[in-house]
């Protein structure tokens, strides 16, 4: 099969160095796949969508929707991205009969946020390392989100030194919390290595611009005042911000380290909840169970425990995640999957003519673990792009996956079997799979990468204790997030709501 010369079309003025065109560009793509997947009607013309009042939508596109115009007074007229962001506020509020005045706000700004970062990319050297590449890499991010690179909406110097896609690294903060006011949970001893905190005191690492987003906290400047809280400086070597924001990785210690960001970040403020650290240890004990007892390559990053202080509980909370050491297999280099669907420098897919034995090993190495620990364990992980780590040989090919954030791991049965397995769809098949399947299906003019999804389900489905199997690969339909839609309705962001998709499985 012959390999098309692959550019990412909905991208073109990259090569002519627009960046607001290409801003435009990139925050146009996920919006405009929210609208045509929640809100339009397909119409008998390919590209063309009938909007909730009526008007009629074309694209051009169909993984990455670009060039958006509607008809209007008998003609197509383009749209720019202000002229779309008004024109999905309308349809929303049609659709709905809610009003928002937030969101347009953030979709705004989440473009503004892409500008910042293609200028900020124009003068950095892209690192070498290439699992820092992949996690660094995502420029459009969310790709079925309204937002998706919204920053809490300050101004770009106070956001752009942190920001993963600009390359960037930094020290983080280190305080001392007085013993007595120090709550933990799990083993965090893994943080004593970023420093020396003086005798009665924990070391307590924080991100910069959590510290300088908190520095109005009345709880936090009385315990800076009276000495329960202590400034020690910085780290001495620099971490690097993995795509997930705050979340770094310390390569020198071989450890991830997550902190609350009080800043929204897609459909949440990305803060360490209480209610989340309270079950978190029970959540990655059993996931961490499950994982051992595949007996495959699979692995699962635990996190291991959090650390926090008593009067600041979520806002200066940091959770220690296990690195690669002792998981990832000797030679492998790990790769974030979401940066195989946006696409990086050093992409093992770049390399392929035929991507049949690629895909079936893909398949094989990220399908059954997620399938084991939920029909043997109850546990439901949260298996989208940005949660997995597929590791690749040197030939490129992939010989293991890695998953982690225990946060958004569900067990049963806190949640119904129907319910988690609807999750588990989601996440995997819709949010990661069918992103990769797009892919290649455009790269690779005449492949169909759904019959593989196919038989990989089907040898799972004989051992008769995944039932839903059978109904996944005959259902007409697969669950897909409304995420325009939970942000216009002003939803809790942990919510959950789904639209109908047409199920390729059902017919390949």
């Amino acid at each position: 099969m012959d390999r098309v010369d692959f550019k990412p079309t909905v991208f073109p003025a990259l090569t002519r160095g627009d960046t607001d065109e290409a801003a435009d560009a990139y925050a146009a793509a996920p919006l405009l796949n929210c609208l045509l997947r929640e809100v339009a009607e397909r119409t008998p013309e390919p590209g063309v969508h009938r909007l909730p009042g009526g008007a009629l939508l074309r694209v051009r596109g169909t993984r990455r929707p670009v060039e958006p115009e509607v008809h209007a007074d008998g003609a197509w007229r383009p749209l720019g991205h202000p002229e779309l962001v008004r024109l999905t506020a309308d349809e929303l509020f049609r659709a709905t009969g809610v009003a928002n005045t937030e969101l347009p706000a953030e979709m705004t700004g989440s473009r503004d946020v892409v500008a910042a970062l293609l200028r900020a990319r124009a003068r950095t050297t892209p690192p070498r390392d290439p699992y820092r590449r992949s996690e660094q890499s995502l420029i459009l991010g969310h790709p079925h989100h309204p937002a998706p690179k919204i920053r809490g909406g300050g101004p770009a110097a106070d956001w752009l030194p942190y920001a993963p896609e600009a390359y960037a690294s930094f020290p983080v903060d280190l305080l001392a919390v007085r013993e007595d006011a120090v709550v933990e949970d799990g083993d965090t001893t893994a943080l004593d290595a970023f420093g020396e905190a003086p005798p009665g005191y924990r070391l307590l690492p924080a991100h910069p611009w959590q510290l300088a987003l908190t520095r109005y906290s009345p709880a936090i400047r009385e315990a800076f005042a009276d000495g329960r809280l202590l400034r020690l400086g910085r780290t001495g070597r620099p971490l690097w911000p993995t795509a997930a924001i705050r979340t770094l990785y310390a390569p020198d210690e071989d450890l991830f380290v997550k902190f609350s960001l009080d800043v929204r970040i897609t459909n949440d403020i990305r803060r360490l909840w209480r209610h989340d650290l309270l079950k978190l240890r029970a959540t990655d004990a059993a996931t961490a169970a499950a994982f051992a007892s595949l007996g495959g390559p699979a692995a699962w990053l635990s996190d291991r425990g959090y650390r926090t202080a008593d009067f600041a509980f979520e806002e200066l909370a940091v959770l220690v995640r296990d690195g690669f050491a002792g998981h990832l297999l000797p030679g492998a280099t790990p790769l974030l999957a979401a940066a195989l669907v946006e696409g990086f420098e050093g992409s093992p897919l770049d390399r392929l003519t035929d991507p049949a034995d690629w895909w079936a090993a893909y398949l094989r190495q990220v399908v059954p673990p997620v399938l084991e620990t939920f029909a043997r364990h109850g546990v439901v992980v949260e298996a989208h792009l940005q949660n997995t780590v597929v590791a690749v040989d040197a030939q490129g090919l992939p010989v293991q996956a890695l998953f982690r954030d225990a946060e958004g791991a569900k067990l049963l049965p806190g949640v119904t079997r129907e319910a988690g397995w609807e999750r588990l769809v989601y996440c995997l098949v819709v949010n990661h799979l069918a992103e990769l399947a797009a892919l290649l299906a455009e790269r690779f003019p005449g492949a169909d990468p759904w019959p593989a999804v196919r038989a990989e389900l089907l040898r799972r489905a004989t051992d008769g204790d995944l039932p839903e199997i059978a109904a996944l690969l005959t259902s007409p339909t697969l669950p897909g997030k409304t995420n325009l839609l939970l942000r216009w309705t002003d939803a809790d962001g942990a919510d959950a709501r789904y639209v109908p998709l047409p199920n390729p499985l059902a017919t390949s």
